[in-house]
């Protein structure tokens, strides 16, 4: 797998394997999830200008499209992982955790940031493995508040959401 910034022509691939990725979420009882419009490309331009979009190939894959992505913001200090996907028909081969790696690495910040869904095999029991842990209402910084605010804002609080932590260096960084 290689990862590397996308090239700006990739980007709407971006946004196809999110939608894709997002299908497992119908099984779940999730529609609404699955149905969220992937980031639109005015917004990876952005992160990829600004470094902080990262993209996985898989030199086998036919057309040489993405396998998955990964973008992240700077939230109190720490690389907080706004958005990894991976296309569905390269899932459970490591290509999420190469991502949240190389980004842990690129980042140089002391830690990784993120929120998900609790109950979702694919989200925090996910993390869980990868070596992130759950935060107790009392250690979240005033960006994580801010992310989770928005967040009930946008009606994601009707499924359990946590936020996690992984210190750099305690991962499988690459």
């Amino acid at each position: 797998m290689l990862l590397r910034a996308p090239d700006p022509a990739d980007l709407p691939a971006l946004r196809a394997v999110e939608r894709a990725a997002g299908e497992a979420f119908r099984t779940l009882g999730m529609a609404a999830v699955a149905d969220d419009e992937p980031p639109p490309l005015d917004l990876l331009a952005r992160y990829l200008r600004a470094g902080r979009l990262l993209a996985a190939y898989d030199p086998g894959r036919p057309g040489g499209a993405p396998a998955g992505y990964v973008l992240w913001d700077p939230v109190d200090g720490c690389a907080h992982i706004e958005q990894v996907s991976v296309h569905p028909e390269r899932a459970r081969r490591g290509v999420g955790r190469a991502l949240i790696d190389r980004a842990e690495r690129d980042s140089g910040r002391p830690a990784l940031t993120l929120t998900t869904f609790a109950g979702v095999p694919w989200n925090a029991p996910y993390y869980a493995r990868l070596g992130f842990r759950r935060l107790a209402a009392a250690e979240l910084t005033p960006g994580l508040r801010a992310i989770r605010a928005h967040e009930a804002e946008l009606g994601l609080d009707r499924w359990p959401r946590v936020c996690m932590r992984r210190e750099a260096g305690t991962g499988t960084v690459n």
